[in-house]
């Protein structure tokens, strides 16, 4: 059972399944959830994806990650726009923004959260750690 109290949401019990909700309002973090049986860390989840258990405990992301497939959509928007899918350190897989030339975004750069949220899709958006030497490019 869960006690909603106010804007902040918190287990009333040792139970923490899918519960995403900050004690205090911290706009760079991004918020996970990892097993507590298996230890697989996964991001928005009711049950664990690989034993399938339900006590879920929430941990705060460093927010540092590596792009694992970027592409460029061109549909229904004004203007092209970025959708990657950015695994974190910590192991779980995040689809989000990237933010920088289109051209300039690979998969194995290295990118960090950002401040800033997607205002339309309320997805994370990130920012390249550092720009990679490619030579012939």
């Amino acid at each position: 059972m869960y006690h909603h109290s106010g804007s902040v949401a918190r287990p009333t019990t040792g139970f923490a399944a899918g519960l995403l909700e900050p004690t205090a309002p911290d706009t760079e973090a991004m918020l996970f959830q990892r097993c507590t049986w298996c230890g697989t860390a996964m991001f928005h989840r009711l049950l664990c994806p690989v034993c399938q258990g339900s006590e879920l405990r929430t941990e705060r992301s460093e927010g540092v990650g590596t792009i694992r497939h970027a592409t460029v959509v061109h549909r229904n928007t004004p203007a092209a726009r970025n959708v990657s899918l950015v695994e974190m350190a910590e192991g779980f897989v995040v689809r989000g923004r990237v933010m920088g030339p289109l051209i300039g975004i690979h998969s194995g750069d290295r990118v960090r959260l950002s401040t800033a949220k997607d205002p339309v899709r309320g997805e994370p958006v990130f920012q390249l750690v550092d720009e990679p030497y490619r030579a012939w490019t």
